[in-house]
Order: structure tokens, then sequence, then C-alpha cells
């Protein structure tokens, strides 16, 4: 057996997740990647521990991550929304004021994998992923298509080994 395989036999048999979408105009109605992220969690026996919708607004969105960040009950914050290039996306920069170690193979596959489907405007993306003390934190775009492609490919494949790394006793 191989170190990975070894790893993901050790792995908690789910992840508390919270869901955040970031954006100025979805409500939970219209959120349809919120809905479509916590429908695929819930399928794969992951648990969903809270959702939200906050504005794309970086103080909101930090603060949001830090206050997840510091309960025990949520492993993973996994953010939608907000990492486009216009003035108002912010998520990025407030994710990556945050993360003590950033996990740069999420932003690369998933730029990797979204070039595959949309072509060169796959660089549009500012996917990232990290810690934030013992908690794992992803955002990715906010169309329910990057969303299936980031859960589907590499999320909910890869929570479970990602949450042990960070959680496995020193």
């Amino acid at each position: 057996m191989n170190t990975v395989e070894e790893h993901r036999r050790e792995a908690p048999d789910t992840v508390a997740c919270m869901i955040v979408t970031v954006s100025d105009t979805r409500t939970t109605a219209t959120d349809k990647s919120g809905q479509l992220m916590r429908e695929l969690l819930e399928r794969e026996g992951y648990i969903v521990a809270a959702q939200t919708i906050v504005k794309d607004d970086y103080d909101q969105v930090r603060s949001l991550i830090t206050t997840a960040s510091e309960h025990k009950d949520i492993q993973a914050v996994l953010l939608t929304g907000g990492t486009g290039i216009s003035r108002r996306d912010t998520t990025f920069e407030a994710v990556t004021s945050l993360l003590d170690k950033e996990l740069t193979g999420f932003g690369e596959i998933f730029r990797s994998l979204s070039y595959e489907e949309i072509g060169s405007a796959a660089i549009l993306s500012r996917a990232i992923g990290g810690t934030v003390g013992d908690t794992a934190v992803f955002s990715m775009p906010g169309s329910a298509n990057a969303v299936r492609l980031a859960m589907e490919k590499i999320l909910l494949p890869e929570l479970r080994h990602v949450v042990r790394e960070i959680r496995k006793p020193q």
C-alpha cells in the first residue's frame, strides 16, 4: 500500500464543513452554487455544519473565515464566489491574508482542469486553498460549473485526507 492510500485510510470518516457564498446579489433562493456544494458534500457523507451568504467585502470575508477557524466543530471552510479580477472581487485577497500554509496545488489543478473545459479564460480564476490554524480553507469561483469541477475532481476525493494531515498529532 502506498503512503497516499494509507493516509486516506487513516483519514476521518467525515469532515464538518462551512459553506460560504460570497456575493452581493445572491440570496438563499438564488444561491445555486452554495446549494450544489451542499448536495455534493452531503451525498459523499460530509457534514454541512453551517452555510451562509456574505457580501463581497474583504473585511466581512476575513472575519467570517477567522470566526469559523476558531470553532473546533468546523474543520473546513469552502467558499464560492469573489475570486475574479473585478474591483469588487476580494475573496482571494481576504483568504490569502489569513493563510498559514497555502496549498498551491489546489489552484493549479483547478485552473488546469478549467482550461480543459473553458480554454484560456481559466487564467481569470483565482481559486486558492490552504490552512488557517487547524482549518482547511478552499475558495473557488462562483459559477455552478466551477463548484462542480472543484468539488468532484479535487475536494471530495481529498478533503478528508487534507483534514487528517492538518489535525494529526505532532
